[in-house]
Formats: C-alpha cells, sequence, structure tokens
C-alpha cells in the first residue's frame, strides 16, 4: 500500500516531468519571409488594412440596427464630449476614453464619479476601433458599442446616471431636441430615449478607426514598416498570436483563457495570473476568460492586462509568449514584436462623406443631416434616405432621387432643375419658392396624393 509521503512524491515528480517534457520540446522554427510573400500570409490569416473612406468604412462596421448617418455621427460626438452625462455634470465618455492618448486614460483602473475607483480594479479597454470588435467589456459581456455605452452611464463608480435623468437632462435641451428629431424621427422629445442616445454615441464610435504604417504595408508599400517589424510580424504570424489577435482591429475578436498555460516555476504559486491579482476580477464567470485585447495603439494604452499590473509592454509581451504560446521569447524576438507593435500606432481616420457635385452616393443614409447651401449638381442619392434632411439654398441641379426617402425634407429655395424626382413621395417634403424647371416627376407621389404619369412637372399640376 503507497502511504501518502510515496503518493505525494510520486506526483510532484509526475508534474514536474509533464512540465518539464514541455519545455524542452523543440521550438517551431521562423521562416523569416520577403515582403510580398508576409503581406499575403498576414492577409490569408485574417489580418486587414482599415478603410480610408466613408463608404468603405461603412461596410466593415454600420450597423443594420443603427443605420449610420452624418447627422447621427455628430450628435453621438456631441454627447460623446458632454459631461451633461454624468451625474455631477463632470465627467464625459472621454475622460476614461482619450481619442488623443490611444483611447484609454494610460490609469491601472479607471476613477469616476467623486474619485471613485473600479471596484474591480479594472482599467479602461481602448474605444479606438472598439466597433471592429465582436465583444465588449473584459469580460465581453456587452455584443456591440451601442450596448457598452449604456453601461459606463449608468455605473456609480463611473458617471452614476440613471437612463430617466440621462433622457430628461438631454431632453431639456433645445439642440438635442431638434437633432434626436431630426436623426430618429418623431414629435417633440419622444426620440430621445435612453436607447437612442446609445445609439449615437456608438454611431460616432463606429467611426473612431485608425490607420497606420501597418496598413500601408498590407496594401503594398514594403518601406512602410522597417526590418525590425516585419521580424516581429513574422514571429506574430508564425508562432500563433495572430490565433487570438485577429481581424482588422488585431483582437476583440474572441474571448480566450488566460493563462493558457502554466510554466514550471508557477506549480506551487496560488496567484491565477503571472502577475497580482489586484481587483480579485477573474474574467467571465470567473473563470479567467477574457476578451482578447485590441493590438492597435497597444503602445499608447499602458499599463497592460486587465487590472493594470504591467507597466511596461516588453514585459507584456514575455508574459504573453510564455503563458499563451507556451514559449517565452528572448530579447531580440521581444524587441521585434514590440517594433512591429508600433506600427500599429496609427490616427483616427477622417471619415468625410464625399459631398460634392457628381459624387455617387446610392443607398446613403443622410437622415436629419444639414446639406443647407452646398452644390451638389448632378449628385447620385437615387435610393437615398433623406429623411428630414436640410437641403435649404442648396443646389441640386440635374441630381439623381429616383426612389429616395425625402419624408420631412426641407428643399426650400433649393434649385431641384432637370433633376430626377422619379418614384419620389413629395407629399410631406417642402417645396416653398423651388427651382423646379424641366424636373421628373414621373410615377412621384405629389401634394394632395395624385401621382405624376408622364415625366412633368407641369403635368403634375
Amino acid at each position: 500500500m503507497m502511504t501518502i509521503p510515496r503518493l505525494i512524491g510520486m506526483t510532484l515528480l509526475t508534474i514536474v516531468t509533464v512540465y518539464g517534457t514541455l519545455w524542452f520540446l523543440p521550438k517551431k522554427e521562423i521562416t523569416y519571409m520577403p515582403d510580398d510573400q508576409l503581406r499575403a500570409y498576414a492577409l490569408s490569416h485574417g489580418l486587414a488594412p482599415v478603410p480610408k473612406t466613408y463608404h468603405e468604412m461603412l461596410k466593415v462596421t454600420d450597423n443594420p440596427e443603427n443605420r449610420l448617418s452624418p447627422a447621427k455621427i455628430a450628435l453621438g460626438k456631441k454627447l460623446y464630449f458632454d459631461t451633461i452625462l454624468s451625474r455631477d455634470k463632470t465627467i464625459s465618455c472621454q475622460n476614461c476614453h482619450l481619442l488623443e492618448e490611444g483611447g484609454d486614460d494610460n490609469l491601472p483602473t479607471a476613477i469616476g464619479f467623486h474619485g471613485l475607483a473600479n471596484p474591480k480594479h479594472l482599467n479602461s479597454p481602448t474605444v479606438l476601433n472598439a466597433a471592429l470588435a465582436k465583444r465588449q467589456f473584459w469580460d465581453g459581456r456587452a455584443k456591440d458599442v451601442e450596448e457598452q455605452a449604456g453601461g459606463p452611464i449608468q455605473a456609480p463608480f463611473e458617471m452614476n446616471m440613471t437612463p430617466d435623468l440621462a433622457v430628461k437632462r438631454v431632453a431639456a435641451v433645445p439642440e438635442y431636441q431638434e437633432a434626436f428629431r431630426k436623426v430618429f424621427g418623431g414629435e417633440g422629445n419622444e426620440s430621445v430615449t435612453f436607447a437612442n442616445i446609445r445609439k449615437a454615441i456608438g454611431a460616432y464610435e463606429r467611426t473612431l478607426l485608425t490607420r497606420s504604417a501597418y496598413d500601408r504595408f498590407l496594401e503594398g508599400d514594403n518601406n512602410a514598416i522597417g526590418a525590425a517589424a516585419k521580424r516581429g510580424l513574422n514571429l506574430f504570424i508564425q508562432k500563433g498570436c495572430k490565433g487570438c489577435h485577429t481581424g482588422m482591429s488585431v483582437g476583440g475578436q474572441s474571448l480566450q483563457q488566460f493563462p493558457l498555460r502554466r510554466a514550471l516555476g508557477d506549480i506551487f504559486k496560488t496567484e491565477p495570473f503571472p502577475f497580482p491579482n489586484t481587483g480579485g476580477f477573474l474574467g467571465k464567470e470567473g473563470r479567467r476568460i477574457f476578451r482578447v485585447p485590441i493590438l492597435r495603439n497597444i503602445t499608447k494604452t499602458a499599463p497592460y492586462f486587465h487590472n493594470g499590473a504591467v507597466k511596461e509592454l516588453k514585459e507584456a509581451i514575455r508574459i504573453m509568449s510564455k503563458y499563451q504560446i507556451g514559449e517565452e521569447f528572448n530579447e531580440k524576438q521581444i524587441s521585434d514584436v514590440e517594433a512591429f507593435f508600433k506600427t500599429l500606432e496609427g490616427e483616427i481616420v477622417p471619415y468625410n462623406l464625399n459631398l460634392t457635385p457628381g459624387a455617387n452616393l446610392e443607398k446613403i443614409n443622410l437622415r436629419g443631416s444639414d446639406l443647407s447651401r452646398r452644390d451638389l449638381h448632378e449628385i447620385n442619392l437615387k435610393n437615398a434616405n433623406l429623411q428630414n434632411c436640410d437641403f435649404f439654398g442648396t443646389n441640386l441641379s440635374g441630381a439623381n432621387l429616383t426612389g429616395a426617402d425625402v419624408a420631412g425634407a426641407n428643399f426650400t429655395s433649393a434649385d431641384l432643375s432637370f433633376a430626377n424626382l422619379s418614384f419620389v413621395d413629395l407629399s410631406h417634403t417642402d417645396l416653398i419658392e423651388t427651382k423646379l424647371e424641366g424636373v421628373n416627376l414621373e410615377h412621384a407621389l405629389w401634394r394632395g396624393g395624385r401621382v405624376c404619369g408622364q415625366g412633368s412637372f407641369g403635368k403634375c399640376l
């Protein structure tokens, strides 16, 4: 019969043998690929550049449940910076998500209402590129940025508001009243709801994407990043980092266990992490499962990990290589990966809609936008959402508005000469002093519910 000391000894020997065997297994060799091959490999393994234009951005971040429009984005931006959404009117979203500082606050733990710290000692994840992530918060409990936006507003240690108080404050501001009505529709203040506040802020956050030297390399510029960064990207891909830190955001696409492995020297450690467990947070359902952090602008978002326990990026890289990959990088490898991470440091893309004469904006959502006194002649707005848009004094001569939704739009003093408005419902549209020479109203719905069937304004009267 085996004695207890012998049993303990055999167990320890087994553990040491297993860990020792894993430790001394041959490591995967790295093949340093030439530039074009490295780029192709990166693109084929889920890494992708951030779009340059508004239309390309919409394909990536637009939400079917919260369609983006310039007016909604502008409303969300105003709310993002407005302290009216905090109980003591001293805190805005910007306080914990500084856009010029990597989209976070560079503190180990977020500080909110009356200087209160997050009770679980959680630091603020970056808001930059967050719309590209599939889950939000460290434990992934929110499905998108719209849902996430409501969390800090209500948290007692952050902005300490109730939905009712937030709505009451916003609805009391005439400028917000008008903006919400134009963007979301409705009469009076009925469009000012907490859900719409979240949607507006989320719409703005969906535009906070950054581009960097890394994107230019992925798009074909071999000189955009240096030799060390290319070695780092090779390591990042071939050692398996890209398995979790993938997608356009280089992270945020999944929830993963951390740490995934234990090192030989950690056998008798009681800490769940390779650093002090300040705050006691253990991720989703207490199972050490976390949303994979976004690595874009990682050089600006220190300190690292959920409780900000690690100050230096090189140490964070070392920890991840050791405990997630199972192969601790040497100093040169760490420096190369850090060089690659520096290429992810980018600027917010100024996504300006191409509102110019002749631009093709078919099916675009412009709802609630102020487009007054502009030259938009021959612009293509076919099947566009133009609800509650203000086109006062705008030149739309020769424009194509076929099938557009213009409910509530203001065309006072606008020039619609020779524009195509076929299949457009004009029954609730303001056309005071509007120039309509040669306009095509074929099958358009005119005042009093009459349909223009011959395609000329004169025959429609």
